[in-house]
């Protein structure tokens, strides 16, 4: 699926699935390590998609937000409440898969970083 030829509702079940996904590669992290980690962040950046088109407002309604390298980018995905990086990691590297395999975008990453 192109920018072109998405449907609003084909980008909310995406972003539907790819949380759920999300949520449950947390909870697996979690239940593995619990908070015996480095403390971090998690996020998923998606390249390409300006935040003014149908997709970009569709995909800042499911709460991305443009950044400043010019990404739409959505913090911490799985939305659990460790401060576990590894657990964060995870849930971010689930959403983005999803993302790309549901929407067919190429420029989805996962990012992260220690606090």
């Amino acid at each position: 699926m192109t920018t072109a030829t998405f449907n609003l509702e084909a980008v909310q079940d995406a972003c539907n699935e790819a949380a759920m996904q999300a949520r449950t590669a947390a909870k697996e992290m979690y239940s593995k390590i619990g908070e015996r980690d480095a403390c971090g962040f998690a996020w998923v950046n998606i390249y390409g998609v300006r935040s003014n088109s149908k997709l970009g407002k569709a995909l800042q309604s499911a709460g991305f937000r443009k950044d400043y390298t010019g990404s739409l980018q959505l913090w911490n995905p799985s939305g659990h409440h460790t401060q576990s990086i590894s657990v964060k990691e995870a849930g971010a590297d689930a959403y983005a898969e999803v993302i790309k395999q549901k929407l067919g975008l190429e420029k989805v990453y996962s990012g992260s970083r220690m606090d």
